[in-house]
């Protein structure tokens, strides 16, 4: 055990926490959002940055994470956690308000940026098949990106939250469609095993929940509290995830279930500094898959690519936003959030 403890995974950990340490209060002092720090620090100590260099400095080994994939069951946690999060501030009766809205930004937005994609594809000489797949992961945005810059509550979080869900609530049919493999029994297979689920998870959770949390709150344990958190997301995600609704779907369920609670307060309290770190992970292992000399190899190519992606994604979502009569502030900055594909 003691081994085991002192070889890599101790070696990673160290890194990650050492990096929380230095990137939050850095960056919340330059009043800069952390989520570039902890990608810059990914960059850094991944396997295309300092890892590079490990073959001729031996020494760096201690300094760096080389395989991404030690680190990223934490990382997938972060993004149940997150998703998680944004249903405790959600609540089922505000996203059933919010149903137009996400139709009308959501939905319009991930058609009109994928036909715009594949029409320039296309023109380009890109074979349609691959314009569309490239076309759809296009329209897509990062949530655990977004939402910890843009929040929930401002107007441009608001925007972005109705864009992003309907986003992640597209995903598993997009990915049905785009499988050859994948006929319409089995789409249809897992539509009805996904209702299935979730009425399951609505009926159990809101008769369960209100008791559950109420015996925790009677022992004052904050331990305690925390692990039944977890274990309603974790139950939830396994859910969705064993139907093929994908394991944030889950979450997000839990994180609602829970918000019509009346502990949903001390539930975000006490799981934030987790979820925190959990989302940290994550944005980290976004850093180090960054190959940064390829992508000085091809900066030209790269770089005009991106800039017409982002100019004209951000131009469809502010037109959608100022269409729905948000102002033009509004627009321009949740334009500029969501630009960015995932």
């Amino acid at each position: 055990m003691a081994s085991e403890l002192g070889g890599s995974g101790l070696n990673d950990t160290l890194l990650i926490l050492g990096a929380a340490g230095v990137v939050i209060p850095a960056f919340a002092r330059l009043r800069i959002s952390p989520v570039i720090g902890f990608i810059l620090v990914g960059a850094a100590i991944g396997p295309f940055g300092l890892g590079a260099l490990v073959p001729r400095h031996g020494w760096l080994e201690q300094l760096t994470i080389t395989d991404v994939g030690r680190i990223e069951p934490f990382a997938e946690f972060g993004i149940l956690l997150l998703l998680f999060a944004i249903g405790l501030e959600l609540s089922f009766r505000r996203l059933w308000s919010m149903k137009g809205t996400l139709v009308a930004l959501g939905g319009l937005q991930v058609g009109l940026t994928s036909a715009l994609t594949f029409g320039a594809l296309t023109l380009a000489g890109v074979q349609p098949s691959s314009a569309v797949v490239v076309g759809l992961a296009l329209a897509m945005s990062s949530t655990a990106l977004v939402m910890p810059i843009a929040g929930t509550t401002s107007p441009v979080g608001r925007a972005a939250l109705a864009i992003l869900l309907l986003q992640d609530l597209s995903l598993v049919p997009i990915l049905f469609f785009l499988d050859a493999k994948g006929s319409t029994g089995e789409l249809l297979s897992v539509a009805a095993g996904g209702l299935a689920a979730v009425a399951v998870l609505l009926l159990v959770g809101r008769r369960l929940l209100p008791h559950l949390f109420a015996q925790a709150a009677r022992t004052k344990s904050p331990e305690l509290f925390l692990a039944t958190s977890l274990l309603v997301v974790m139950l939830a995600s396994l859910a969705t995830g064993a139907v093929g609704l994908g394991a944030a779907m889950g979450a997000l369920i839990a994180g609602l279930l829970i918000a019509e609670t009346d502990y949903h307060a001390e539930v975000e309290v006490i799981t934030a500094p987790l979820r925190g770190l959990a989302l940290g992970i994550f944005l980290i292992t976004v850093g180090m898959r960054l190959d940064l000399g390829a992508v000085a190899a091809q900066w030209p190519a790269l770089l005009g690519a991106t800039l017409a992606l982002l100019v004209a994604k951000s131009l469809i979502i502010f037109a959608l936003l100022r269409w729905r009569g948000a102002r033009r502030s509004v627009g321009i900055e949740a334009g500029f959030l969501l630009a960015s594909p995932s």
